[in-house]
């Protein structure tokens, strides 16, 4: 009896995790679509979005990471005759 309850109650856990998760996914893909609609709007203005991309992954950094990135291209396209 007391297996029984114990599988029930773990079942019972189990069955919640996996409606949150899926739950989760739902919600996960809904903002997907409406950040891909934003960026169609963008677009459609004239904005490029590869570069808005670029600025969003940007804002997520480190400045100081940023600045080392951005130093050590320079001097690699310096090395190539680029700069």
């Amino acid at each position: 009896m007391m297996d029984d309850q114990a599988y029930s109650v773990a079942a019972d856990e189990l069955r919640q995790f996996i409606e949150q998760f899926e739950q989760l996914e739902a919600e996960k893909k809904d903002i997907a679509e409406r950040q891909k609609e934003v960026m169609a709007e963008a677009k459609a203005r004239g904005y490029d979005t590869k570069v808005m991309k670029k600025i969003v992954a940007l804002r997520k950094r480190d400045r100081d990471d940023i600045a080392e990135e951005e130093a050590i291209l320079e001097m690699y396209k310096q090395a190539l005759g680029m700069g």
